[in-house]
């Protein structure tokens, strides 16, 4: 065989290899453009347009200590608060609901790696701005770890709320019955939750929300008070008929409560209580601004980990947190 001959062969053999290999690539550009719309069209019978990163946000990673709990499909928010310093507080759920803490707060070691530290001050607190992620109006569960420090002097120590002395600005609330005192050196409480707290008893967990038909706040409590000096797994659960309570992974209580929760432009405020209004930025920290009334009635003394908003009423609150 000549050289030339094995030259030809082989130039017709790539030409052969060539020509196969053309159709198996338009068949793939085939397929994927059908594959595209059929996510077109999926995504349109669903009514509702998709949720989407921002396209100048850093790619999303969660980093979940072994056993803390997972930001899954339900998840609206969950604010692990493993930040070393600062006044961040991230949140590793799918719309990025960073909070801003207050300078009275801290991090410190949690029940897994970091937490936040909430002490008894007006600057004590995680304020995260509204967004319509927020509204949850068919049903929610709030869920905790919580190292409880101490009982608060007057109605309650919320833990996490939608709700502010306006009445229109007000969804629901999670917190910790207190003590109740109508009077200390501090002088007299401004009572905003009286009307919530009438059967609420020291250290329960209470669940507090609006009616979507204008109707008053209904309020529901655990059976058993949280203990101070260690590390409760909290929780409540909402789904439009029950609301549920469980303590250390078990349940506490359960109402019938029929109805959605009104949906507003409140922001949610961990930690505490007090209009928001009065927050200012003046200076670079978010602190409480000169019209604020600087008694903390309702800030909560505690190390709080792993908080975390869900969009439904999750039933597997139960033993495995505890591991």
């Amino acid at each position: 065989m000549s050289a030339a001959g094995g030259v030809l062969r082989a130039r017709d053999a790539g030409a052969s290899r060539g020509r196969i290999r053309r159709p198996a690539s338009r068949l793939l550009a085939a397929l994927a453009g059908l594959a595209l719309l059929a996510a077109l069209s999926c995504a349109r019978s669903a009514g509702v347009p998709a949720a989407r990163p921002s396209p100048t946000a850093a790619p999303h990673r969660d980093t979940a200590a072994a056993g803390a709990p997972a930001s899954d499909s339900v998840t609206v928010a969950l604010w692990r608060f493993d930040e070393t310093g600062g006044t961040r507080a991230a949140d590793a759920g799918p719309f990025r609901l960073d909070g801003t803490a207050g300078l009275d707060t801290r991090t410190d070691f949690g029940r897994f790696r970091g937490a936040r530290v909430f002490a008894r001050s007006i600057n004590s607190f995680v304020r995260v701005p509204y967004n319509p992620a927020l509204d949850l109006p068919s049903g929610l569960s709030v869920e905790a770890w919580i190292n409880l420090a101490a009982y608060g002097s007057y109605e309650d120590t919320p833990i996490a709320a939608r709700w502010t002395p306006l009445a229109n600005q007000r969804s629901w609330m999670f917190g910790i019955v207190g003590r109740q005192l109508k009077r200390t050196t501090e002088g007299v409480p401004p009572q905003w939750h009286r009307d919530l707290l009438i059967s609420g008893l020291r250290g329960r967990l209470m669940f507090a929300f609006v009616p979507e038909d204008a109707g008053t706040p209904r309020t529901f409590f655990s059976q058993r008070a949280v203990e101070p000096g260690r590390w409760s797994h909290v929780a409540v659960t909402y789904d439009g008929q029950v609301v549920r309570f469980f303590l250390d992974g078990m349940p506490d209580g359960f109402y019938a409560a029929t109805g959605r929760i009104r949906t507003s432009e409140a922001p949610l405020l961990i930690g505490n209580f007090f209009d928001p209004r009065t927050l200012s930025d003046f200076g670079g920290d978010l602190r409480a601004g000169p019209s604020a009334d600087p008694v903390p009635w309702y800030a909560l003394e505690a190390t709080l980990d792993e908080l975390r908003l869900s969009n439904t009423a999750r039933t597997e609150l139960g033993q495995r947190y505890l591991r």
